[in-house]
């Protein structure tokens, strides 16, 4: 399918003008459905121009008075000549199901048997459900008609205009819509209805998910109406769209999309087993994330693919904030420092870094690419200290100037800036250039003297920049002094290159009794890497678990990780602060991440002798914190499945599994079993035959997603090469199936039985990547790449493969970045070896 470009888009959008979508879909057809749609619109007399559409066979085409031969379309595209002022163009078209999560996705529930369809119009994926003028400004309202089987629920962007007749909705004409919002869900959903503050709810799941989602209901719909309460605070612009739906789909790609009316979530954020605070955490952000957007990409919609940040930075951070000031998790703001912002931070010291408000995006297909860690958690950090430095009333003020300007229509990084600077009264161009169009991030470094009598004789933060992108910012944080026992003393400072050159000495220390230890960005204002002075370093351990502030933990613990990322410190090390803090960690977000967080580094940094030992302290203190933890708490379970990830006892995951030796209230319940399952997999403890009876015990889709990726994860040539070519090949299965496979095909403890398939990753992936849409391409590509391979040969293939002209820009990403992870690696065994040498 051809990408559509920038420029392509800009001449569209100057010669034509849409007025409506009228979409007719009937849904009873077999592999296909069929789609029908009048699209109203005006024009420049006498232009041309091309609407897109994929169908399996286009039926019909007509513009005004006169038939379009259907065998003019050309990939997915149909041109349109002598085109009038008001123009009036009907198609009808066969369509196909996908199974992928793009356009109509379709998935037969193993469960039951019963069949459920959503629509996913994201990005570009409109023209797989109807004929579109398929681009983000051409926004105009749809009124939607679907023929679907008489038993099923239809639900759509917008309200029933009439009681349904069996077997037809007929849906109103919503607000004008970008068409990458056009969504509907059909088939025989579990309802539950609720309505707050004139506003109609809807929650929506398949029905054998019905008693998870009625056990939740009561905190779901809290939430949300928590989230609009606080947006109306907010705002002046109340919600815009009527009613409030969310569904919970399945095999859906993202964690959510913003579909106005009807938003779809991937249906894991439907409990089905214990869960930890985190996890609630989680589906609340990504509630409040999905109704922020209602504003900032639904009612205001960014005009081309490079103000994503528009939409998906204003989306990360009002999510976080609301989250943090209307809902029980009053600690968003710490689960954002510490697993955000890490992966932020990730992704702007890859090679494929891009700045925030990128000043070109060529085509659709490069705008998927930045569906990232810069435009979600670096955007949102920026933006959180744009607020710090503005004050909140301006930045609010300007928020609700641009809504007033842009209603229902699109808008630019130039607009949104003039609406802020006209309400703070001050000039943002310069602080833009260096924070939204400059790439990569700073580091901000103690650097402290103390006298003999233990005072300070002078206190500095030094900033610096990478030599490829020498940028030092303006940035407004926090400076924490924490004694031995915790308590604390903070300062905000302003540090100003331009007047200091990137070396700001805190003068009104001088002279203050030196703390125990000292924290630059407390609070976490700004987006930069912090480096403590070496006497804090060393302190860590001592004061960690005494600190009182979970932020502050965060933050430390995020430097113990970022520092051991960058090779400046050993992996040694960070296990040994694991093994002496983790244990007295009484916040269950905390511990999960450090665990989930530092995983990566020990099974890609240390060596297989240094990686077992680094695995025992971690097993060691998560048993530890088992044993401290509450029973049946969020604590107790994050802590079980830290043991399981690290644990090499087989005769004690075996004994949990079949309910020997549990700890008092852990729940041993599916996806805990699925866990020790694959630990036991891995370890050659389990194999086929105990994966084959869990899933006849769990015959649901989260089971069979679990045992895609037991079956990929068993130490057997012939599970492995049949893995590979699902991996490769497999175009019947769905995505997450594929993704599941992918998932588990690679294990630390299976190097050498892996060894062959390295080369293979290098010499398949290219068609691989060429058979399937982009986004699940990718994904896949990211979970099949050969992480644990930490080799130079490695790193000469993925070269190889990189010089080749045939390798898709996802693949093109991911090999990038993914061999650039290899690097860090790989010099940080060097230097272990080095210093036992």
């Amino acid at each position: 399918m051809a990408s559509l470009t920038r420029v392509e888009a800009t001449a569209r959008g100057v010669a034509i003008t849409v007025e409506s979508y009228q979409v007719d879909l009937d849904l009873t057809g077999g592999e296909r459905f069929r789609s029908d749609v009048t699209i109203r619109f005006r024009a420049i007399s006498g232009a041309e121009t091309f609407v897109e559409v994929q169908p399996v066979k286009l039926l019909a085409v007509r513009l005004n008075d006169r038939d379009v031969d259907p065998s003019t379309l050309d990939d997915n595209r149909l041109t349109l000549t002598g085109l009038a002022e008001g123009n009036t163009l009907t198609v009808s078209a066969e369509m196909a199901y996908s199974n992928t999560g793009e356009g109509m996705h379709r998935f037969v529930d193993p469960a039951d048997g019963e069949t459920y369809l959503y629509v996913t119009s994201f990005l570009d994926n409109a023209q797989r459900v109807f004929a579109a003028f398929d681009q983000p400004d051409l926004k105009a309202p749809v009124t939607l008609s679907v023929t679907a089987p008489p038993h099923w629920i239809v639900a759509a962007n917008g309200p029933l205009a009439t009681s349904p007749r069996p077997g037809r909705w007929e849906f109103a004409p919503t607000a004008p819509l970008a068409t990458y919002f056009v969504s509907l869900i059909a088939g025989p959903w579990h309802v539950r209805r609720d309505e707050h503050d004139g506003i109609p709810l809807g929650l929506y799941c398949r029905r054998s998910q019905a008693e998870h989602l009625d056990a939740d209901a009561e905190e779901i719909l809290t939430v949300t109406r928590q989230c609009l309460d606080r947006f109306h605070q907010l705002f002046a612009e109340r919600y815009p769209f009527g009613k409030y739906d969310q569904a919970f789909v399945p095999e859906f790609n993202a964690g959510a999309m913003e579909n106005p009316g009807l938003v779809t979530f991937r249906d894991d954020h439907i409990f089905r087993s214990a869960v930890t605070d985190t996890q609630r955490e989680l589906r609340a952000t990504t509630i409040a994330h999905e109704m922020a957007h209602m504003w900032f990409g639904d009612l205001v919609t960014m005009r081309w693919w490079d103000d994503l940040w528009l939409n998906e930075s204003f989306a990360e951070y009002l999510g976080t904030r609301v989250t943090a000031e209307a809902t029980r998790f009053e600690g968003a703001w710490t689960t954002f420092a510490l697993r955000r912002k890490a992966w932020g931070y990730a992704a702007d010291q890859r090679p494929s870094t891009h700045p925030v408000a990128p000043e070109e995006v060529a085509d659709a297909a490069e705008g998927l690419l930045n569906f990232d860690g810069i435009s979600y958690a670096k955007g949102a950090s920026v933006l959180r200290q744009l607020v710090a430095w503005l004050g909140d009333d301006a930045f609010l003020a300007g928020l609700n100037a641009h809504f007033a300007t842009h209603r229902f229509g699109n808008a630019t990084l130039a607009d949104l800036l003039g609406s802020l600077a006209t309400a703070a009264g001050r000039d943002l161009s310069g602080w833009a250039e260096r924070w939204l169009r400059s790439a990569q991030v700073n580091t901000l470094r103690a650097e402290v003297t103390v006298d003999a009598d233990g005072r300070y004789t002078e206190v500095a933060v030094g900033q610096t920049a990478p030599e490829s992108h020498p940028v030092l910012r303006p940035h407004r944080i926090g400076v924490g002094r924490y004694a031995a026992d915790g308590t604390a003393v903070r300062a905000e400072v302003e540090l100003d290159p331009d007047a200091d050159g990137g070396r700001t000495v805190l003068t009104g220390l001088a002279g203050e009794p030196a703390a125990r230890l000292l924290l630059p960005n407390d609070g976490d204002l700004t987006f930069a890497k912090i480096r403590l002075d070496p006497a804090s370093a060393d302190a860590v351990p001592m004061v960690l678990p005494s600190l009182a502030d979970p932020l502050a933990r965060a933050l430390l613990w995020g430097e113990a990780l970022d520092a051991a990322t960058d090779g400046e410190r050993p992996v040694a090390g960070l296990v040994t602060l694991i093994a002496t803090a983790l244990p007295a960690e009484t916040e269950v977000i905390i511990a999960e991440d450090v665990l989930e967080l530092s995983r990566s580094l020990v099974d890609r940094y240390l060596d297989p002798l240094a990686r077992e030992a680094a695995l025992a302290q971690v097993a060691d203190a998560c048993r530890r914190m088992l044993d401290g933890a509450p029973a049946g708490g969020s604590l107790q379970l994050a802590a079980a499945r830290g043991w399981i990830a690290a644990s090499t006892d087989a005769d004690r995951l075996t004994g949990w599994l079949t309910g020997r030796d549990v700890p008092p209230g852990l729940a041993v319940d599916a996806e805990l079993r699925w866990a020790l399952l694959l630990r036991l997999v891995v370890l050659g403890a389990a194999g086929a035959a105990e994966i084959a009876a869990e899933a006849a015990a769990d015959p649901s889709a989260a089971g069979t997603e679990h045992a895609a990726r037991c079956r990929a994860a068993l130490p057997d040539p012939a599970a492995k090469q049949a893995a590979w070519e699902i991996v490769v090949s497999n175009t019947e299965l769905s995505n997450r199936l594929v993704e599941a496979t992918a998932e588990g095909f690679w294990q630390p403890e299976q190097v050498e039985l892996t060894a062959g398939y390295v080369a293979r990753y290098f010499a398949d992936m290219p068609a691989a990547a060429r058979s399937r849409t982009p986004w699940v391409a990718e994904q896949v590509a990211k979970l099949a790449f050969p992480r644990y391979a930490v080799a130079q040969p490695t790193r000469e293939a993925a070269v190889a493969l990189l010089a080749r002209d045939d390798v898709t820009p996802g693949l093109r990403r991911v090999v990038t970045d993914a061999d650039d992870d290899l690097r860090r690696a790989l010099i940080a065994r060097t230097a272990v070896a080095a210093a036992a040498a």
